[in-house]
């Protein structure tokens, strides 16, 4: 009876902190005045942000299409069907999801030491993982 009092507080921060999510930036959202205002960019970084955000719209456009169309395809299936195309709609979410990812990395990257401070700060304000980069080196 002790272990199991003792192991419980472990098994729920173990459980907190793998349900912690990434701490996105959301270039390419409805969020970019924001980013640019709170994060004083200079006009070289909200011409990148744009770019690289417009890049996103596109890249996942093409993503919501497959999911779409799998959806579509599947109205009417079996369990079996229904649970392999969750497999496959999860691996376009996820898909999607590394292109946010990919995108605020590069956002990330010509963050100056003071940008990227306060991007530390406010993840760990919403308790979220910080998306760490080598801002050495960018992809211009």
């Amino acid at each position: 009876m002790m272990k199991k009092v003792t192991l419980a507080p472990f098994f729920v921060l173990t459980l907190s902190l793998a349900a912690q999510q990434d701490c996105f930036l959301g270039v390419g959202s409805n969020s970019d005045d924001k980013i640019i205002e709170v994060f004083k960019l200079t006009e070289t970084q909200i011409e990148k942000m744009k770019n690289w955000g417009a890049e996103l719209q596109y890249r996942n456009s093409l993503l919501e299409d497959q999911a779409k169309r799998l959806l579509g395809r599947h109205a009417q299936s079996s369990p079996e069907d229904l649970t392999k195309m969750s497999y496959e709609y999860k691996h376009l979410m996820d898909s999607m999801q590394q292109n946010m990812r990919m995108i605020d990395q590069r956002m990330l990257s010509l963050f100056d030491d003071r940008q990227y401070k306060l991007y530390m700060k406010l993840c760990e304000e919403v308790i979220r993982t910080p998306i760490f980069v080598n801002r050495q080196v960018n992809e211009n």
